[in-house]
C-alpha cells in the first residue's frame, strides 16, 4: 500500500528495528574502553566481549525468536549451541564495523539522530513529536532516551559502512532472465510408484538375520536414561487470579492515561495513482499529469465508476485490486500533500489530481470517524486488566527470591515451597536427558538441573529454574530408570518386519530399474501412469517433491523423457511429456527477481566484507565460556 514507509523504507526498518527489538550493544563509547564487567566470551582486537554484553544479547534474542513464534519455538533452540555461537558472531561482526566507521571518521550527529527520532509516527500525538509519549514508550522497552538515542547512533553509524555494499551490487538482465525462466518452466508430469509391499512375499529372511542385527547394531535398542520428577511451578500468570485492584486504583489510572483511551479522527479514502517516473524528467512529469486530468474529467462525469476506473488505471498495486481502497487512516499516515488534501476534503467528494513524489493521485474520501474517546465504563475492564498484570509482577518478584530461597534451603522436600506459593506439587511422566513430553519440562536448564548428580543421587531440590519468562520451577526426582538395553525378545518381532521391509525396498528399486531401463529403450513396459499434470518448481499440483525435483533434473532435450528415483515407499518413476516455457505476461517477474539477486549479491559482498575485516582484526573465541550454560 502506499503510505509514509515507503518514502522513507531504510531509514524506518531501522527505526522499527529499534523499538521492537532491544539492541544487543551499550553504545559506540564503549567499543573503546573494551568490555568490563563479567569474564571475556571473546575479543576483537583489544574490545573485550564481556560475559554479561553477551548474556544480554542472547536474552534479546531469545525473546525474539519467543515473539515471532507466539512462544512455540523449541525450547532447546533457545539455549543451543549454534545459537550461543550465532550471537557471539554477531557481536563481533558489528564491534568490526564500529571499529572500521570509527577509523575513517564517520560520525552521526545529534541533530541527525533527533531528525530520525522526532519523524517516527510512534512518538507522536496529534501530529507532533511528544516527550512523555517516547518516554512512555522507551521504558516499555526497558530503555532511557539516552540509550536508546546512543543505540540508534550506533546502528545508523554502522549503516553508513554497510548501505555501499548492500544496495550497490550488479545483477544483469541475463541472470535475472534465466533465473525467472527455470523458475517459470512448467514441465508435464505423470509418475508411477512401485510398491515395496507388493515384493513382500518374495522376501526370504536368514533365519538368524535378526539376531544378527541386534547383535551389530546395540544402540538402536538403547533405551535412554529416565526419570519421573515431581515440581512446582511459580508463574507469573498463575497468580493473576489472585489480583484485585481496588476501584481507586482503577479510577486513578483512568484520570492518569485519559489521552490514552482517546480516538482521534480517521478517514476512509481511495485513490487512483498515475506515477510519474523520476528518470523520466518533466516528460514523463506531464504526461502522467495529462493521464490524470483525463481520468479526472471521466469521474466528473461518472463519479460512480471511481472503483472501476482504479482497478483499470491505478499504479499502486497494493489498492488497485480493491477500487483503489486504501481503508481508514490518521492524520499524519500518509506523506503530506496526500494527507492535506485527505484531511480537508468532505465525505464523497472527489479531488483533482494531486502531486506526490510518486505521481498524481485522484483521491475519493469515503467517510470520516470523528474523535471520540471511551468512559470511564468502556475502559474499566482494559485498566483492570493491565493493573492485575502489575500487581502479579510485582508478587512475583516478591515471590521469587523467598521460593528459590526455600527450595535451597529445605532440600529435602518440595511441599515447603508449594505451600509458600499455594500451589500443589505435580507429576511428570518418564523424562530423559534431552526431552519430555511437555515445552515446560523440556527447557534444556531445567533438564540438566533434573539430571545433575545434586539432584539425581543425593536426592535433593533443584534450584529455581526460569523455563520461560515468568515462570520458575523447582523439581525433585520421584523415580530413576538407568539406561539399559532393550531385550531382543521385546524386539524381534519388529525388527523381522523392519528387515523384511528393506530387502522389499531393494526388490521394488531393482525391478523399477529395470523398467526404467525398458522404458527409456522403447520397449513395452507395464506401466499404470498416473494423470499427467502440468506443474512448475513453484507449483507442484501435489506431485511429490522427489519425483518432482527427478522431472526437473531430467534432460527434455527430446520427450518424452523417462526417469526413476527411491522413495520411502519403493520405487517412483517419472515421465516427462511435455516442457512449456515462459509466458509473456510472466516476464513482468523479472523486475522483482532481479531485485531478490541484488539483495543476495549485496549481502555477498557485505560477507565477504566482513570476512576480511576479520582477516585484518585479531579475534578470538573462547568455545567453552560461550557454552557454558
Amino acid at each position: 500500500m502506499y503510505d509514509l514507509v515507503y518514502k522513507n523504507k531504510r531509514l524506518m526498518q531501522v527505526i522499527l528495528a529499534l523499538i521492537v527489538l532491544p539492541f544487543a550493544f551499550f553504545g559506540i563509547d564503549s567499543y573503546f574502553r573494551g568490555g568490563s564487567s563479567g569474564e571475556s566470551v571473546a575479543t576483537v582486537g583489544d574490545y573485550r566481549i564481556s560475559q554479561n554484553e553477551f548474556t544480554q544479547a542472547l536474552r534479546e534474542r531469545q525473546d525474539m525468536l519467543r515473539r515471532v513464534s507466539d512462544g512455540r519455538v523449541d525450547a532447546a533452540m533457545l539455549d543451543s549451541s549454534e545459537l550461543r555461537f550465532s550471537v557471539v558472531e554477531n557481536l563481533i561482526q558489528q564491534h568490526l564495523l564500529v571499529g572500521r566507521a570509527a577509523r575513517a571518521g564517520l560520525t552521526v550527529t545529534d541533530r541527525q539522530v533527533q531528525e530520525v527520532v522526532g519523524n517516527v509516527d510512534a512518538f507522536k500525538e496529534d501530529g507532533k513529536f511528544s516527550y512523555a509519549r517516547y518516554e512512555e514508550l522507551l521504558k516499555l522497552q526497558g530503555m532511557t532516551p539516552l540509550i536508546f538515542e546512543q543505540r540508534m547512533r550506533q546502528d545508523m553509524l554502522v549503516d553508513h559502512v554497510t548501505h555501499p555494499y548492500t544496495s550497490a551490487a550488479f545483477v544483469s538482465r541475463a541472470e535475472a532472465a534465466y533465473l525467472l525462466r527455470i523458475s517459470e518452466q512448467q514441465r508435464e508430469v505423470s509418475h508411477f510408484t512401485l510398491s515395496a509391499e507388493q515384493f513382500l512375499p518374495q522376501v526370504k529372511l536368514d533365519d538368524d538375520a535378526a539376531k544378527k542385527y541386534y547383535a551389530g547394531h546395540q544402540d538402536e535398542f538403547r533405551l535412554a536414561e529416565q526419570v519421573r520428577i515431581e515440581y512446582v511451578t511459580l508463574s507469573a500468570d498463575a497468580l493473576l487470579a489472585q489480583m484485585q485492584p481496588s476501584a481507586a486504583e482503577v479510577r486513578k489510572a483512568y484520570d492518569e492515561n485519559i489521552s490514552r483511551f482517546e480516538v482521534k479522527e480517521s478517514r476512509q479514502a481511495s485513490h487512483i495513482l498515475i506515477a510519474a517516473d523520476a528518470a523520466g524528467g518533466a516528460d514523463a512529469k506531464n504526461k502522467a499529469k495529462a493521464k490524470a486530468d483525463e481520468l479526472y474529467a471521466q469521474l466528473k462525469k461518472n463519479p460512480e465508476s471511481f472503483a472501476a476506473l482504479a482497478k483499470q488505471h491505478s499504479q499502486d498495486p497494493g489498492s488497485a485490486a480493491n477500487g483503489g481502497d486504501l481503508g481508514f487512516f490518521g492524520r499524519g499516515t500518509m506523506v503530506k500533500a496526500f494527507d492535506d488534501a485527505v484531511f480537508s476534503m468532505k465525505a464523497g467528494e472527489i479531488s483533482p489530481p494531486v502531486a506526490s513524489e510518486f505521481g498524481y493521485h485522484i483521491i475519493r474520501l469515503a467517510a470520516v470517524r470523528g474523535a471520540k474517546g471511551k468512559t470511564f465504563e468502556e475502559a474499566r475492564p482494559e485498566i483492570e486488566a493491565d493493573l492485575k498484570k502489575q500487581l502479579a509482577g510485582r508478587k512475583f518478584a516478591e515471590l521469587a527470591e523467598a521460593f528459590s530461597n526455600t527450595l535451597f534451603e529445605q532440600s529435602d522436600s518440595l511441599k515447603p515451597a508449594a505451600d509458600l506459593v499455594q500451589a500443589a506439587p505435580q507429576k511428570s511422566g518418564w523424562i530423559t536427558r534431552t526431552g519430555a513430553d511437555s515445552a515446560l519440562l523440556g527447557n534444556p536448564k531445567l533438564l540438566q538441573a533434573v539430571f545433575s548428580d545434586d539432584v539425581l543421587k543425593n536426592k535433593r531440590n533443584s534450584e529455581a529454574i526460569e523455563v520461560s519468562p515468568g515462570v520458575l520451577v523447582g523439581a525433585r526426582v520421584a523415580e530413576h530408570k538407568p539406561a539399559t538395553i532393550q531385550p531382543f525378545e521385546q524386539v524381534s518381532g519388529a525388527l523381522t518386519k523392519k528387515l523384511t521391509l528393506q530387502q522389499a525396498r531393494q526388490l521394488a528399486a531393482q525391478e523399477g530399474r529395470a523398467r526404467l531401463e525398458a522404458l527409456k529403450q522403447g520397449k513395452d513396459t507395464p506401466v499404470s501412469w498416473s494423470a499427467p499434470l502440468l506443474a512448475s518448481r513453484g507449483d507442484p499440483k501435489g506431485i511429490p517433491g522427489e519425483v518432482l525435483r527427478q522431472a526437473f533434473k531430467a534432460d527434455v532435450s527430446t520427450v518424452p523423457v523417462y526417469s526413476g528415483t527411491e522413495v520411502p515407499g519403493g520405487y517412483a518413476l517419472v515421465r516427462v511429456t511435455k516442457v512449456q516455457e515462459l509466458a509473456d505476461g510472466a516476464k513482468e517477474k523479472q523486475n522483482a527477481i532481479a531485485q531478490t539477486l541484488r539483495q543476495v549479491a549485496g549481502q555477498a559482498e557485505l560477507a565477504a566484507y566482513l570476512a576480511s575485516l576479520k582477516q585484518k582484526t585479531e579475534v578470538k573465541i573462547r568455545q567453552d565460556v560461550v557454552e557454558r550454560k
